[in-house]
């Protein structure tokens, strides 16, 4: 049975152009030197020239939700990737949709239980499909949900959760504060050092378009300062992401 979080309606399809205001300074360093280029469909994508960090400005009001376009094959590789360190007790994905994540990962840990969080109600399709045991409709910011995930996971995965997200430092927050002393969190995203242009471009349909591209080295950096140490880093030759698997350190250090 789902926990008793707030349960948002789907989000519309994107039929026009929903914006915020325009942001003056880079939302991962504070930075104010961007560099701006529209893409199409009357988004701008802009870079720091600091850090390198980019992202849609404005950022539109209401973002699409996630669609996880991997295909079955290579989720089951990035379950594996897992491998080396255990069949984990239980595991969360955030932003796991209808489940595709955990349904390819049980082929893989059989006896893991695996859990789910997605802003839509997507995730209570997928409990009932029993792609997932126990589905949260909501966002893991939230303190009431942060409060009862809060050390419950082994692993927590992020499969390009965070490039879809407005603010994915505090969605990275929450995936920690999940995470139970020595368990891992294992992330998937676009990678901005192999294809901006592709990824961001006019046939990228707005649905899709990350609002967020995150330098590797930003995001390991901000694993360590947030108490991780970094296990593996991997980029794919055959598409443009790139994956992180790093452990939270025990109170202590280890």
């Amino acid at each position: 049975m789902s926990a008793p979080v707030a349960q948002p309606a789907e989000l519309p399809p994107h039929t026009g152009r929903f914006h915020g205001p325009r942001r003056h300074a880079c939302p991962w360093c504070g930075s104010g030197r961007l560099r701006t280029r529209p893409v199409a469909d009357g988004f701008t994508l802009d870079t720091c020239a600091d850090c390198a960090h980019a992202f849609q400005n404005p950022v539109p009001d209401t973002p699409a939700p996630r669609e996880l376009r991997a295909g079955r094959r290579h989720l089951t590789a990035t379950a594996r990737a897992m491998l080396p360190f255990g069949e984990p007790e239980s595991w969360l994905d955030i932003g796991t949709g209808d489940g595709a994540f955990p349904a390819a990962a049980k082929q893989v840990f059989p006896y893991t239980s695996f859990d789910g969080v997605d802003p839509t109600a997507r995730v209570e399709r997928a409990q009932a499909a029993d792609r997932v045991e126990e589905a949260y409709a909501g966002d893991p910011t939230n303190p009431h949900l942060m409060a009862h995930l809060r050390a419950r996971y082994d692993v927590v995965s992020l499969l390009y959760h965070l490039a879809h997200t407005p603010d994915p430092r505090a969605q990275l927050q929450a995936a920690l504060t999940a995470l139970r002393p020595g368990g891992h969190v294992l992330l998937e995203l676009p990678d901005p050092e192999a294809a901006s242009t592709r990824l961001l471009g006019p046939r990228r349909h707005a649905r899709t378009r990350p609002l967020h591209l995150l330098p590797l080295r930003n995001l390991r950096t901000e694993l360590e300062s947030q108490g991780c140490e970094i296990i593996t880093t991997r980029r794919n030759a055959f598409r443009p992401h790139y994956r992180i698997i790093a452990r939270k350190l025990r109170p202590g250090g280890g």
